[in-house]
């Protein structure tokens, strides 16, 4: 079909539909289309400042609590995930996601518990509806300060 252009419209708008021998339908359209975009800020990154290991009871020993502060810059994230992998960063181990709430600075700490003592690569993303920013370190886990 072919319709002509609208008299409130200025430009020329031309609709064809055409079968297909697959059994589909196209649509093809000419002419001049307007439409808006947003632009978000997106958090622009994330660095770990500090890493800080928890003194537990004797009872507690069998997992070691390793605090990760964690800083971002743009928007604010609304989760935040943490992914545990062997010393190359290849075989994931454990992967973590939790909802957080950051109202003013992007300064959080995230705990995280290491079954044994080892090298442990470790991603902690940040994201919200609209982006994701990604830190890295290497941790070595012994039963004392992380490393």
């Amino acid at each position: 079909t072919t319709g002509a252009p609208s008299i409130s419209d200025s430009s020329t708008t031309l609709e064809s539909m055409e079968d297909n021998p697959d059994g589909g339908c196209h649509i093809y359209r000419n002419g001049y289309y307007r439409n808006g975009i947003s632009v978000v800020e997106g958090i622009l990154e994330v660095n770990i400042i500090q890493m800080m290991s928890i003194q537990m009871t004797e009872s507690q020993a069998e997992n070691a609590l390793v605090d990760f502060v964690v800083t971002c810059q743009g928007s604010l994230p609304t989760d935040v995930c943490t992914v545990v992998s062997d010393p190359t960063c290849q075989v994931s181990k454990s992967v973590v996601c939790d909802p957080i709430v950051v109202t003013d600075e992007c300064l959080l700490t995230v705990r995280r518990a290491f079954e044994e003592p080892g090298t442990y690569c470790i991603n902690i993303t940040l994201g919200d509806d609209t982006s994701q920013a990604l830190a890295s370190a290497l941790i070595s886990v012994n039963g004392g300060e992380p490393t």
